[in-house]
C-alpha cells in the first residue's frame, strides 16, 4: 500500500512524501532543506528523487540545496530556466512522456498556472500496482485518468469566500482574477471528480487551501460526498 505523508502544504510551502515500500519520492520542495531533513529523520539518501511542479518558491525553495545534498530533481525545462538551475542532478522532463524513478512510473502532464511550463503528475507503482494523481496550482485539469487510487488535489478557495475576502478588504480586488485563473476552486475540483472514474479511489488529500478563501470543513464534506473515499485536509 502506498503511504502519503504531507510535510507542508499551502502558500508558505509545499512538500509531500510518496512511499510505495520500495521507493520514496518527494513531490515539491517549497520549504527549507532543514525542515525536509527533519521530516525524513535525516535520511535524505533514501529518497529516489524529487518532482517539482513549477518554479514558484512555495514549491521549489529547496531545489538547489536538495541537489547539493545528492538528490536528483525532476522538473520541466521552463521551471529549470526560471530558477536558473545548471546542475548534473537536474533531470528535465516533458509533459505526457513516461519516466521511471525507482519503482514509480511518472507521467507528467501540463496544467494551467501563471508559471513557465507547470506540471502535474500521475504516478503508478510497479511495487503495489497503485496510482497517485497529484496536481496543484491550476484552475483546470483537461485530462482524465484511469484507476486513481490516491488523489492529491489543490482545493484552494470557494468563489463565495473569495468575494467575501475582497468585500471585507482581506485581499485586494486586483488579486482575485489571478486566483481564479491560477488556482483550483472547490467547484472546479468537484467537476473534475465527476469527469473521472473514482471506483478505485481510496484516499483524497486536499492541498494548498487558502487561509482566507476556504472552508476546511465544508470542502472536506463535499469531497467525501462526491467520492466516498477517506478525505484528509493538508
Amino acid at each position: 500500500m502506498i503511504k502519503i505523508t504531507p510535510i507542508a502544504s499551502g502558500s508558505k510551502g509545499n512538500c509531500y512524501l510518496i512511499d510505495d515500500g520500495q521507493s520514496k519520492l518527494l513531490i515539491d520542495c517549497g520549504i527549507p532543506l532543514s525542515r525536509i531533513q527533519k521530516a525524513l529523520s535525516y535520511q535524505l539518501t533514501d529518497i529516489a528523487g524529487c518532482l517539482v511542479s513549477h518554479c514558484h518558491l512555495d514549491h521549489s525553495k529547496a531545489v538547489k540545496d536538495m541537489m547539493d545534498m545528492g538528490t536528483e530533481v525532476y522538473m520541466s525545462a521552463g521551471s529549470a530556466d526560471a530558477l536558473d538551475i545548471k546542475n548534473h542532478r537536474l533531470i528535465k522532463i516533458k509533459a505526457m512522456q513516461e519516466y521511471y524513478i525507482g519503482s514509480l512510473k511518472v507521467i507528467p502532464f501540463d496544467v494551467q498556472h501563471d508559471a513557465p511550463e507547470p506540471l502535474g503528475f500521475f504516478l503508478k507503482s510497479v511495487e503495489t500496482g497503485e496510482s497517485v494523481l497529484y496536481f496543484t496550482d491550476t484552475f483546470y485539469i483537461k485530462y482524465k485518468f484511469p484507476g486513481i487510487n490516491y488523489l492529491m488535489a489543490e482545493c484552494n478557495y470557494s468563489l463565495d469566500s473569495l468575494i467575501a475576502s475582497v468585500d471585507n478588504g482581506y485581499i485586494p480586488a486586483a488579486i482575485a482574477p489571478r486566483i481564479v485563473k491560477s488556482h483550483m476552486s472547490i467547484d472546479n475540483l468537484l467537476e473534475m471528480l465527476k469527469a473521472n472514474d473514482l471506483s478505485q479511489l481510496k484516499q483524497v488529500y486536499l492541498l494548498h487551501l487558502s487561509d482566507n478563501n476556504s472552508d476546511e470543513k465544508s470542502f472536506k464534506e463535499a469531497v467525501q460526498r462526491a467520492t466516498g473515499a477517506e478525505v484528509y485536509v493538508c
